[in-house]
């Protein structure tokens, strides 16, 4: 008897939705399944495939109404900022395909008289996208509409948190009129993601979660030779230098730090300023934190929701805790936020100074709305302290100088570097992390690459 999945709504602690578990025996027809359609979908010429595809999206987009409160019960997102994903959705979803001719055209290399000679992208087959629960829609696409437009079958592995999210995907290409087989959302549990990428019937594995997870998935498949695109943790920095445009750092790094909850793979969770400016800095982030209104997502007035679970919570709580007791200064209080209960879902954003990277919240991903703010002598210093991570997903460079910002960029051991922004998918630039943050690319035509497989023609037609 297979097991159900209960998915524990963080706005009031109840079951908001049960499904059942697939066994074994429909996970393995479902790739059978997978692979029969996608003999035939890698033949279908691309605009059929874009065709498929921006119906889809049209039809995704059809369902907001019902999508944005159901983001809100699944895993806490403020209404009113629920509409915000699926326009990013869109907009990645539309790149790529737009993209996706130049992409996937042939490489010519220079001509060689009596020989025709191209490198063509072939797709890789079925691939498997397990996605998480913080943004559900934007990191499914990622992988979704690329690896469809390259010539793949889907299997989407939804988290449980967010399970109605790959229904949602699943009812959109329905809606599309997609061809049977080539996207299929499971409800799988941790051992039978790991069948299904030990079976050999998944050529692609795209993963985004924790970096303990992450190595899970890679351990499942280290018997067989499948490409793995790993997103994992991040602990992204940001450098706020004297030349900065003040008013402009201290409205987006607030932003940065706390929007959703502080629950995304690049928000910002460590602040440095140069020390000419860090008063008036911290004091101005202070000062917009305390704005925040903490309460139920359904609400239009809430602007900072539950985080997923009380667990997490918790768990920010104790850096925090911990943080305080090892001599940080809390600038928030959280009393303030009458919202805020121990051992819930509810947590006020919270503001810390007088931080070392001895303290785990200055070390440790938190994942929460909490950020630890440490004043730098310069340049030097603080390249040193932003490279001081086992993370490297983002970082944002806030300054006036273009030149500087591209120095420094270079300095920095991260996927993606920002200037006077942050907390950002550009879907024309590579989606990458270095260390722990993970391997492999995501969007723009590289994303393409990761999706695809070269085969060389060398073909000599004068002999």
């Amino acid at each position: 008897m297979t097991a159900k999945i209960q998915l524990i709504s963080p706005v009031d602690g109840r079951v908001y939705v049960e499904r059942q578990q697939i066994d074994t025996a429909r996970l393995l027809q479902a790739l059978e399944a997978a692979a029969t359609a996608q003999a035939q979908w890698k033949r279908r010429p691309l605009s059929e495939r874009a065709a498929f595809c921006s119906a889809a999206v049209d039809a995704m987009l059809a369902m907001k109404d019902e999508i944005v409160p159901e983001l809100a019960w699944q895993m806490g997102r403020p209404v009113r900022y629920g509409a915000g994903e699926l326009r990013g959705f869109e907009e990645r979803a539309r790149h790529m395909i737009a993209i996706a001719p130049e992409a996937l055209a042939a490489v010519e290399p220079a001509p060689v008289a009596g020989f025709r000679r191209y490198i063509k992208r072939e797709p890789l087959g079925t691939v498997l996208v397990i996605a998480p629960w913080n943004y559900p829609y934007l990191t499914a696409v990622n992988t979704i509409i690329p690896a469809l437009m390259a010539g793949n079958s889907v299997i989407l592995k939804h988290a449980s948190q967010t399970l109605l999210v790959g229904e949602r995907f699943a009812e959109a290409f329905r809606r599309a009129n997609l061809p049977e087989g080539l996207f299929q959302n499971l409800l799988l549990s941790h051992a039978s993601t790991a069948v299904a990428i030990v079976t050999g019937d998944v050529q692609q594995v795209n993963f985004t979660g924790s970096v303990d997870a992450g190595l899970q998935v890679q351990q499942a498949a280290i018997t067989d030779f499948i490409g793995m695109g790993l997103e994992l943790g991040g602990k992204d920095p940001a450098y706020v230098r004297a030349d900065a445009n003040l008013e402009h750092a201290v409205e987006n790094l607030v932003d940065g730090s706390f929007f959703n909850s502080g629950q995304s793979c690049c928000a910002v969770e460590r602040i440095y300023v140069d020390q000419k400016i860090y008063p008036a800095f911290v004091e101005r982030f202070a000062d917009l934190t305390r704005q925040y209104v903490l309460g139920n997502p359904l609400d239009e007035a809430t602007t900072l929701g539950p985080m997923v679970s009380p667990a997490a919570a918790d768990f920010v709580r104790g850096q925090i805790a911990d943080a305080l007791a090892e001599g940080a200064k809390a600038l928030i209080d959280p009393k303030a936020f009458p919202a805020d209960a121990p051992g819930s879902a509810y947590l006020a954003p919270q503001v810390l100074v007088d931080v070392t990277h001895e303290m785990s919240v200055m070390r440790d991903e938190s994942f929460g709305p909490v950020v630890g703010i440490m004043p730098v002598t310069g340049d030097e210093e603080a390249i040193a302290l932003m490279n001081d991570s086992e993370f490297g997903l983002s970082a944002s460079i806030w300054t006036e100088d273009l030149a500087a910002a591209e120095r420094l960029g270079n300095e920095i051991a991260t996927g993606t570097v920002f200037m006077n922004r942050c907390d950002y998918l550009d879907p024309a630039l590579a989606w990458t992390g270095v260390k722990n943050s993970g391997r492999g690319v995501t969007l723009s035509r590289l994303g393409y690459e990761h999706l695809t497989r070269a085969k060389s023609f060398h073909l000599r037609h004068e002999v």
